[in-house]
C-alpha cells in the first residue's frame, strides 16, 4: 500500500515510509497520512511495542470492565496532558496507526484524539504498568493543546485556599475550533 505525504508531495510504500523531518513543523501534519515516529528512519519505540504486542503483551481489559486508563504525557517534557480510557479496539488502532485512539465514556464510542480539532497525538512511546492494566502514552501533541477547553493540558487548574485556580492560558478558542 502507498502512503502520501502532502508536505513533500510524494508517495511511499507503507512498510518503507517515514517522516523525513519529524521534529520540523509541518502544516499538513494532521492531514498527512505519513505519521511515523521518533527519528530519521522507520525504527521507533512505537514499532517495537507493536511487534511485542502480537507475540506476548495482552492488556488486562477485563479488570476495568473493558476500559483501562491511559495517562498521556508530552514525549519530550513529560508533562501530563490528559487521562483518558482505552478499550481493546482503541488499543489495537493506536498500535496499528501510531495515533492515539481512546474510548469516550460520555459518547460511548471510539475516538481519534484530534479528529475534530486537528490536535492529534502521535504516539512516540508506550509504557505498560506491572499489572498490565494501565498505560502511559508519551506523545507528540500536534496543535499545542490536548484539552478540549483549549488548554495545553487538561490539568490547567490547581487547588488554592480551597478553590480552583486557573494556572494556564488557553492555546485556542474551543468555540471557534469546535463550531458548537
Amino acid at each position: 500500500m502507498d502512503l502520501f505525504c502532502e508536505k513533500y508531495n510524494e508517495n511511499m510504500l507503507a512498510e518503507k515510509a517515514f517522516c523525513r523531518h519529524p521534529k520540523e513543523y509541518c502544516k499538513f501534519r494532521t492531514a498527512c497520512i505519513i505519521h511515523f515516529t521518533d527519528g530519521e528512519d522507520s525504527s521507533s519505540d512505537f514499532e517495537d511495542v507493536s511487534i511485542e504486542e502480537d507475540s506476548m503483551l495482552r492488556l488486562q481489559f477485563d479488570k476495568g470492565n473493558g476500559l483501562l486508563p491511559a495517562i498521556v504525557q508530552d514525549f519530550e517534557t513529560k508533562e501530563v496532558l490528559m487521562v483518558a480510557y482505552i478499550n481493546e479496539l482503541a488499543w489495537e488502532k493506536t498500535l496499528k496507526t501510531g495515533k492515539a485512539y481512546y474510548w469516550s465514556r460520555s459518547r460511548n464510542k471510539l475516538w481519534l484524539k484530534g479528529e475534530t480539532s486537528g490536535h492529534q497525538q502521535i504516539v512516540k512511546k508506550i509504557l505498560v504498568d506491572c499489572d498490565d492494566d494501565t498505560v502511559v502514552f508519551q506523545v507528540e501533541q500536534l496543535g499545542g493543546a490536548a484539552c478540549h477547553t483549549g488548554h495545553r493540558s487538561c490539568f490547567f487548574r490547581k487547588i488554592s485556599d480551597g478553590k480552583l485556580e486557573i494556572i494556564d492560558k488557553p492555546v485556542f478558542d474551543p468555540a471557534e475550533v469546535y463550531k458548537k
